[in-house]
Parts: structure tokens; C-alpha cells; sequence
């Protein structure tokens, strides 16, 4: 479900949030206090709120960590760990100190913890500052270049950033994404060896068959459109690396290896003329107003960010990210007025957007967009879309998948293998605005769809009464919360779960009541990154336990989907089925499919 093409440049600068698989500054021992200057800053960093828990015991992994932590109730934000000892960060100077003087002194495997506060993490652009100033003390400036060849550059520096297979022919992006595809089931038919060691005589026929996976893998099926595919871009606005300012586009690298700086996107292949059109009027827009650029290492500044989605209805939604600081509310009312005329009246009326919207982003509000206060300015509050003959609306916050023909294409497989007819359930978990749940609903009795986002429930509601529907309902909340109450009500004897979850994959909670639910026997899970889902695929597998129960599952079919052409990602669909469905899992291994090799 997770966006995840390389081309949604949205990495805050990690002093704000900082990335929990970067803390080098934490052991390489940096002290200049220029370094530190966010933290003094009105901002929200866990940075702050850091501590090291040293002796740790020997092989212990991150999740070992994690649920040691959360045994004694204890909430980190972060956590980053090193062979004997972790940095943990917190959300506020409270659930630091409970950490300090609970673990302090505690025992672990024979080990006594230790605690101390820890140093922050040194802001990326001013070290990098400091080394080429180190540089330039005692070594050569760097030789200037050609204009021309500058330029030339930069398009295939960016273009290696955002979309590095560019330049690979794509019937070789489809092989190596095949061989990644195959990478993940020989490591998955490993780990079911090591977890559910009754599965072994089935897991050693799958693996004789199939090239050491643990299920037949078919074919790739690849993307219907290969450029100007997507459907949604989030361009940043700084410092344009021409040196042009108030330039709209994506970082040319990231904020940890010192870099601000964007290029427009008038080369990129996978974004569509129609984005590219409003980021350019919104480009002129802004280099006509007063207000500069956010920036990362001061945080001061406005303009930070352009969403654009399009639609094949030829509609256009933007959003314009605008740090307030402390402008008078009479401020903004004359720049959101001027936002309004340039787009309706102005030179910008042209642009195609049907939906303007103006987002507050305040020093320390929430980091999730979908809370962020959304002002709309110009047009309709909404956009919709044509998917398989079905119409959806998509609201600003709303999920909805960014190829919208390689959509058709993952939907229309899900739709093969779910195997359903009018007696059938489908628990849609994750569903977003309701797609795939909506596309199947004239097969089946009922759909039952769970999302987490309240806009995107509201979208899925009008989605089911503009497609005539009737069978279908939508429940908000966690899955985690929501999911074990609605499959334990249900009494019917053919019930198919489909999963399409963030990239970090299903909460644990979800997959131990998937186990539970032994009426439960199919379930089809959709990975937009089958490495972070690894964890679900194995619990789906694992031998019964005191924690885990319920007979497990078998992966029967698996497929990869290119949905994002010109980059290394794709979606994977795995068939489980409750192991014990013997008839079925039979009638599965008996079908013709077409099986890859690497």
C-alpha cells in the first residue's frame, strides 16, 4: 500500500526527525556546538530526548531490543543498535527519564544495564560545511565546467536519484526485479525451515521444484505504461542546484549526506506533462511572493513542499506546504488570495488544476500529513479517478496507488487468485480508499474494509455508492484494534482476507488474529517491500506457540508486479492458505503456472 518509488523525495532533515539507521555522529565523537543548533530551536526532535543503554548481553537483535523495552512499558521513538550497547530516543523529557531510572541497574541475561544521556546527532549540512571548509583551507577549488555541460549533469544526476534504471533496457529491469522476487522466497522457504520444522517434508518438495523457493513464482507482469506513469509527485522547494532560487523539483541527494538542493523535473520520465505543468506555474507562482524557501538547517523560511496528483479524468489536485512562522493571519489571507486569483485569473489559469489546497506545516505539529491543518483555495475539494470501469474519489490525504494502469494490473491478478463467488467475504484490511475491496464486490456476498485514515474511509463511503454498491462496509481505525473483533464475528465459511499494508508491513497484533481466526483459510498479501513484510510472512508460517495460535499457513503462489518502472521497486503478491486445506492447496500445486528462474 506504501508509496514507493524513489521519486517521493520527502525526507525531513533528520535533525527534525532523525532516521533510525543514522547515528554516526553519536560514535564518532563530533563536538563543535554549531552542529547542535536545531535543538535549541521551538522544534520537535527526539534528538533531545536521547539516551545509551550500554553492557548490552551479546546477540541480541532489534526486536529482542524492542520488546525488552516495551515488557517495562517503556515508548521510544527511535532505537539504533550497536553490538553491545543502543541509542533510544524518546518523544519528550518524561518517557526519557522513566527509561533512565527503570533500566539503569536492571538485569538482562546476566548483564546489568547501564544508562547515560546521549549526545545528539550532529545537523548533516553543517558538517558537511565544516569538512569542505577544511578543504578549502589547504586544498584546490574545484575547476568550473561548462554551462552546457553542467546542465547535462545535473539531469542525469537527478535522474540517477529518482529513477536510477533510467538508462536499463526494460525488459532487464523486469529480470532483476524477478530476481529480487526470487531472493525473497528462497530466504522465506529458509526461515519457514527454521520456524515450523513440520512443515519440512512439503518445504523440501517446493524448494526440489521450484529453484529453492518455497512456491512457484510466476512471471512478472510488468507495468502497462513504462514513463509519465505516476499519478502523485511530492516535489520539495529550496535552492535550486543551478542556483536559481524557489526552484521546485527533487533533491539531488539526501539532507544526511549534506545536500538541499532540487532540480526541476522537466526530465524526469515517470512523472507525468500534467505535474510537471503545475509545478512549473507554481514555480512562477512563488518566485513572485515575498516568501522564501523553508530551510532544513535553520528551519526558517515558508515554502516547503508541492503535492500534485493527477488523474486520466485530466483533473489536477495540488498542495502547497507553507510554514507560517509567525506571519499575522492577515498575511496569509492576502497570499492565499493571490494564490486564488494567479490560478483562477492569472497567468496560471491555464494549469490544469482543478483542486488547490494551502497546508499549514507548524514548527511542532504532527509529522503525519493527514493531521496537518488543509485549507482548500481554488476548485473542487476533491478529484476522481477511473480504475478498472469503477469511478473513486480521492480526497488530499487519501491513499490510492500511483500507477493507475499497473494498478488495474495487481488488482486483476488479486482478483484471479482470491478464487471467490457469491458466498464469499473479503476482509479488505488496509484498504485506502477502497479499491480493491470495491472491484471484487460484484463477486462476492460482502467487503469488509479496515483503514486507518479517516479521509480515505470517507472516500471509500462514496466510493461504494458511486459504483451502485450495496455489500460493502468500511470500519475506521488500527488494524490491530479493529480486525481481531470483525473476523472473530464472522460465522461465514468462505472467507478471503486481503492485505495491502504500509511498507513497514502489518502490525504483529493483526497477524496473531489472522492465526486465531482458523475459519479463515486464504489470504492474499500484497507487499509494496516483500524484505520489510518478511517478519508477517514468517509469523504467517511459524509453528504454533504459546503466543502464536492457530494452525499456520503455506505460501502457495507468488508474483511480482512492476508498478514503478525506471526504479528497483515493485509489488509482491503471496497466495497463504491455512495449512490443512489440502484440498485446495492441492488443487493449487496441480495449475500450470508459468514459473520464473533467475
Amino acid at each position: 500500500m506504501a508509496d514507493s518509488s524513489s521519486s517521493t523525495v520527502s525526507e525531513a532533515a533528520p535533525p527534525k526527525e532523525c532516521d533510525a539507521t543514522d547515528f554516526t555522529d553519536d560514535v564518532s565523537g563530533t563536538s563543535d556546538p554549531s552542529m547542535y543548533g536545531y535543538i535549541k530551536q521551538d522544534l520537535f526532535t527526539s534528538e533531545i530526548f536521547k539516551v545509551e543503554i550500554q553492557n548490552l548481553p551479546r546477540f541480541i537483535g532489534f526486536n529482542d531490543m524492542k520488546k525488552f523495552l516495551a515488557k517495562h512499558g517503556l515508548n521510544p521513538h527511535k532505537v539504533k543498535l550497536f553490538s553491545r550497547f543502543a541509542f533510544v530516543t524518546f518523544k519528550n523529557e518524561e518517557d526519557r527519564d522513566k527509561a533512565m531510572k527503570m533500566v539503569h541497574g536492571m538485569q538482562w541475561k546476566g548483564h546489568v544495564l547501564s544508562v547515560r544521556l546521549a549526545k545528539p546527532k550532529a545537523d548533516p549540512i553543517q558538517r558537511k560545511r565544516k569538512q569542505e571548509e577544511g578543504e578549502g583551507a589547504g586544498g584546490q577549488p574545484p575547476s568550473k565546467r561548462a554551462e552546457g555541460e553542467e546542465e547535462e549533469e545535473l539531469s542525469v544526476q537527478i535522474a540517477n536519484v529518482v529513477t536510477p534504471l533510467w538508462n536499463v533496457p526494460y525488459e532487464e529491469q523486469l529480470k532483476r526485479k524477478e530476481q529480487e522476487a526470487v531472493a525473497v522466497l528462497q530466504r522465506l522457504a529458509k526461515e519457514i525451515g527454521s520456524t515450523n520444522k513440520a512443515m519440512m517434508p512439503w518445504l523440501f518438495d517446493m524448494k526440489g521444484k521450484h529453484n529453492k523457493m518455497c512456491c512457484p513464482l510466476e512471471t512478472i507482469r510488468p507495468s502497462p505504461t513504462q514513463t509519465n506513469y505516476r499519478n502523485k509527485c511530492e516535489f520539495l522547494v529550496s535552492m535550486g542546484a543551478d542556483g536559481e532560487d524557489k526552484t521546485v523539483g527533487f533533491r539531488l541527494g539526501k539532507y544526511k549526506g549534506g545536500s538541499c538542493a532540487v532540480v526541476g523535473p522537466a526530465d524526469a520520465c515517470h512523472v507525468s506533462a500534467e505535474a510537471k505543468k503545475v509545478a512549473h506555474e507554481f514555480q512562477k507562482f512563488i518566485r513572485s511572493t515575498p516568501y522564501t524557501v523553508y530551510s532544513p538547517e535553520t528551519y526558517e523560511g515558508h515554502w516547503k513542499q508541492l503535492t500534485v496528483r493527477t488523474t486520466r479524468t485530466k483533473q489536477a489536485m495540488a498542495m502547497a506546504f507553507f510554514n507560517p512562522q509567525k506571519l499575522e493571519e492577515t498575511e496569509l489571507d492576502v497570499l492565499k488570495s493571490s494564490m486564488k486569483k494567479y490560478f483562477t485569473d492569472g497567468e496560471g489559469k491555464d494549469s490544469g488544476i482543478t483542486s488547490f489546497y494551502f497546508v499549514r506545516e507548524g514548527q511542532r505539529q504532527s509529522p503525519n500529513a493527514e493531521d496537518l491543518p488543509c485549507e482548500l483555495v481554488v476548485g473542487d475539494g476533491c478529484i476522481y479517478e477511473e480504475l478498472l470501469g469503477l469511478k473513486f474519489r480521492i480526497s488530499p490525504h487519501s491513499f490510492f496507488q500511483v500507477n493507475t494502469a499497473g494498478a488495474e494490473v495487481l488488482y486483476s491478478a488479486v482478483g484471479e487468485w482470491a478464487q471467490l463467488d457469491q458466498d464469499s467475504t473479503v476482509l479488505d484490511v488496509c484498504c485506502g480508499t477502497g479499491t480493491i475491496g470495491i472491484s471484487l464486490a460484484k463477486r462476492v456476498k460482502k467487503v469488509i474494509g479496515i483503514e486507518l485514515c479517516q479521509a480515505a474511509v470517507e472516500d471509500a463511503k462514496v466510493n461504494t455508492k458511486l459504483n451502485g454498491l450495496t455489500n460493502v462496509e468500511f470500519h475506521c481505525g488500527k488494524a490491530e484494534d479493529v480486525f481481531p473483533n470483525i473476523v472473530s464475528a464472522l460465522v461465514s465459511p468462505n472467507i478471503t482476507a486481503i492485505v495491502d499494508p504500509p511498507r513497514a508491513g502489518l502490525h504483529s497484533k493483526v497477524i496473531l488474529a489472522i492465526r486465531r481466526a482458523e475459519h479463515l483459510k486464504r489470504l492474499i498479501y500484497v507487499a509494496c517491500n516483500a524484505k520489510a513484510a518478511m517478519n508477517n510472512f514468517i509469523d504467517l508460517c511459524r509453528a504454533p506457540s504459546n503466543r502464536v495460535h492457530g494452525a499456520p499457513f503455506r505460501p502457495v503462489r507468488a508474483m511480482a508486479v512492476d508498478m514503478f518502472p525506471q526504479t528497483m521497486h515493485f509489488e509482491m503478491v503471496l497466495l497463504f492458505e491455512r495449512e490443512g486445506n489440502s484440498q485446495q492447496q492441492s488443487n493449487n500445486q496441480e495449475e500450470t503456472v508459468p514459473v520464473c528462474s533467475p
